[in-house]
């Protein structure tokens, strides 16, 4: 039998409700979109914030592709062999940054295995391309494992972003049936890294509920993170892409979801994003000027 084995699928909450895609700004930004050439998480991985995300004139840039060598079983982004890195797509990165005026930009990409060193230096060219277009703006890193790759993520980490973000995405228990090319603590090891690197620097993680994780596995996680100095958390419900990907197990409750939220800002976190169409980089921009508010109002 299947991963996603036919079943009669859950029904959606009234909760569950995300605007339909419309307004001038929306048609302009995914016009901006195409004209660059520029592929986006918010459409590859069909992200239920689409509308709300891109009607603000925020997307975020998804780069080395649009084909993965990874076949997660959540994710919507299209596997198979990929394409070589465009060389021209620093640039066009930093056109998109200027055309949008974006404050905080959020960059993340394809897994990569191909490449020896996992894309990472691409990586970095793009990160330099954005800083030098506008040095002022809030840039913050959502990069894959870079697992066997050696000391790829130190490429990364050496343009200095303002934020580094890896996502969990699940439990360690969940990890062999939802995201089987991973390894959980190689990807806590990574944040860890990153900070280490650069205490100053901000780290962030995010998991989604629903795939059929416990409670208590929850908040073994965040204290696994917390471990790691993890700074921020972002916790959504998992939402199934087709029938060929994992079905959802559960619906988790908006009053579940600020439990969480509580029980992570008692564990320390910074900034914890908790609800269920929260997503890595939903509001991203928001909650991060709102703690640097809070910290400047402290200093």
């Amino acid at each position: 039998m299947s991963l996603a084995a036919e079943r009669e699928p859950l029904r959606k909450p009234a909760w569950i409700r995300a605007p339909i895609p419309s307004g001038k700004i929306y048609h302009q930004t995914r016009a901006l979109m195409r004209e660059l050439n520029l592929a986006t998480v918010c459409e590859e991985a069909a992200c239920p914030n689409i509308g709300t995300c891109w009607k603000s004139g925020h997307a975020t840039i998804m780069i080395l592709g649009e084909i993965c060598t990874r076949a997660c079983a959540f994710c919507n982004v299209q596997t198979g062999k990929p394409h070589a890195p465009d060389p021209l797509e620093p640039q066009r990165v930093a056109a998109a940054l200027r055309r949008l005026r974006l404050r905080h930009l959020v960059i993340t990409s394809v897994d990569r295995d191909d490449l020896a060193d996992g894309g990472a230096a691409h990586w970095a060219k793009v990160i330099g391309a954005a800083r030098a277009e506008s040095p002022s703006t809030v840039i913050e890193a959502l990069t894959p494992d870079f697992r066997n790759k050696g000391d790829a993520i130190e490429l990364v980490l050496k343009t200095r972003p303002d934020v580094f973000n890896h996502n969990l995405e699940t439990v360690p228990r969940l990890y062999a049936r939802i995201r089987p090319g991973a390894r959980y603590f190689h990807s806590l090891r990574l944040l860890q890294r990153a900070k280490e690197a650069n205490p100053r620097l901000f780290t962030k993680s995010g998991i989604m509920v629903g795939l059929g994780e416990a409670k208590e596995e929850v908040l073994q996680l965040m204290d696994d993170l917390r471990s790691a100095s993890v700074d921020f958390l972002t916790i959504g419900q998992y939402l199934r892409p087709t029938k060929n990907h994992a079905p959802v197990e559960r619906y988790v409750s908006p009053d579940e979801f600020a439990s969480y939220a509580t029980i992570a800002r008692a564990k320390g976190f910074l900034m914890v994003s908790s609800s269920p169409l929260t997503r890595s980089s939903y509001h991203a921009a928001e909650d991060f000027a709102a703690l640097k508010k809070r910290r400047d109002a402290q200093d």
